[in-house]
């Protein structure tokens, strides 16, 4: 089984490839990795927006992009098309997440899901409170929701860097307290970042919903076959006013969690396939092509479709949507921010003073309540300083804030405003956050000698 098909060793040209290829994928999915290719997007993005090549930089996001077939022609921007067409699969992978999680996970059942749940109400009413105390009256209030929101991946890698000297229910808790946070989030854009609705295009998306329920009732299982149900629920949600992106989240909910429906069980059907190629004495593909093709299903059939189809996506959205969109987002004109002009200020402070310091204090304050009421308790292994830690680094707002700054706000000054208030509250966020983590770790290492 290890031989080349030639019968011949593999040459060293082929073993270096193989092993190549190997690390990359690992790298791939590591998560302290993708944060680092995320970070360096908004760093080149930053330096860019304040380089002579500036003017190229911000024209290049508002190029026209067509899409259309025959007649019908659907023109926007190219910032458009990142920021409502492929954030749309970042949203998607969100919402299987969320589906994951409520299934099986840390949001599984009351007694796990209660203390991220009080802890993620902390997280996000004190930060808009903290923003809203320094921002009462004018446009600047829009803002509000801003500094609500905890990116994912960036607070998971940071964390992921402090290496197992932290216990790994303290990912579990920040990563809980992350995906309520992002349900809050979608609330939130939904509720309040949404135009006036078309009633008209719920149609379009209700046909869509339709469609998708039909294909997984009578066992459609490939991943591809959803892209077209998946686009109209996106054009119907983008006609009712809605945020398009709202598709992503909506589809990620409704994958399905358990193994599709088949005559006999994966491990079952592999065995066979294997057996029925082991006895083939011929390379003839006619001959093949059904054990194949029987192996190839049953090999998709292992994972339900919100895990396969979730890892599947990771790569692309981690390493390509994500850096895309921090790329076309992250990109604040220094020079060009005002901080006298129409509460550009007091945005900014309002932003970073609520994720630097709200978050911890309201995730830190209500899961302390919460704990001495006994309503919930702490998680085994998990200790006030790592409920500390996973407030610390809820306060990189990052993917999430941006995106919420870019829906907030019309005025340009007050959106650079925003943006730079995120990008230094999530840096100090994350240097704060491994401070404090190096200082837990040392402080463990030494009780337990």
């Amino acid at each position: 089984m290890n031989r080349h098909p030639s019968g011949q060793l593999p040459t060293r040209a082929q073993s270096l490839a193989t092993r190549a290829f190997s690390t990359i994928e690992h790298f791939l999915h590591i998560e302290a990795f993708s944060g680092i290719v995320l970070l360096a997007a908004a760093a080149m993005a930053l330096v860019l927006a304040n380089s002579p090549w500036a003017g190229s930089y911000h024209a290049i996001w508002h190029a026209p992009v067509t899409l259309g077939i025959g007649a019908w022609q659907f023109t926007q921007t190219l910032h458009f098309w990142i920021n409502d067409g492929l954030m749309t699969i970042f949203f998607l992978v969100v919402g299987m997440e969320i589906r994951r999680e409520i299934h099986e996970g840390a949001l599984s059942t009351v007694r796990l899901a209660t203390l991220p749940l009080v802890a993620a109400i902390g997280g996000v009413a004190v930060p808009a409170l903290t923003y809203i105390v320094l921002n009462l009256g004018g446009t600047q209030l829009q803002g509000w929701a801003v500094p609500t929101a905890t990116d994912i991946a960036f607070a998971v890698g940071v964390l992921a860097l402090l290496g197992r000297a932290i216990p790994g229910n303290v990912r579990i808790f920040l990563l809980a307290l992350a995906i309520i946070d992002d349900i809050v989030a979608i609330l939130i854009i939904a509720v309040f970042y949404s135009g006036g609705l078309e009633y008209g295009g719920f149609l379009i998306a209700g046909i869509a919903i339709l469609m998708i329920v039909g294909m997984q009732w009578i066992g459609i299982a490939s991943a591809y076959a959803y892209i077209v149900p998946g686009a109209i629920l996106w054009i119907g949600l983008l006609q009712t006013g809605a945020h398009p992106t709202l598709a992503g989240v909506v589809l990620g909910l409704m994958t399905p969690v358990l193994h599709a429906r088949a005559h006999a069980l994966p491990l079952s059907s592999a065995q066979e396939a294997i057996q029925a190629l082991g006895a083939h004495t011929t390379t003839d593909a006619h001959h093949l092509r059904q054990p194949l093709k029987q192996l190839r299903l049953a090999h998709r059939n292992f994972l339900p479709p919100v895990s396969r189809v979730q890892m599947a996506l990771h790569p692309w959205v981690a390493f390509g949507i994500m850096p895309l969109f921090a790329l076309a987002n992250a990109g604040v004109s220094l020079n060009q921010i005002n901080m006298s002009l129409d509460g550009a200020q007091t945005v900014m402070l309002g932003v970073t003073f609520a994720l630097v310091l709200g978050k911890p204090l309201g995730i830190i304050g209500l899961s302390w309540v919460a704990v001495r009421s006994g309503l919930c308790s702490l998680p085994p292994h998990v200790s006030w300083a790592g409920v500390t830690l996973v407030g610390l680094l809820a306060g990189i707002g990052f993917t999430m804030s941006i995106f919420i700054a870019t829906l907030a706000f019309d005025h340009a000054v007050l959106l650079d405003a925003a943006k730079l208030g995120v990008l230094l509250a999530s840096l100090l966020a994350a240097m704060i956050g491994l401070a404090w983590g190096k200082f837990h770790a040392q402080r463990s290492r030494s009780d337990s000698v």
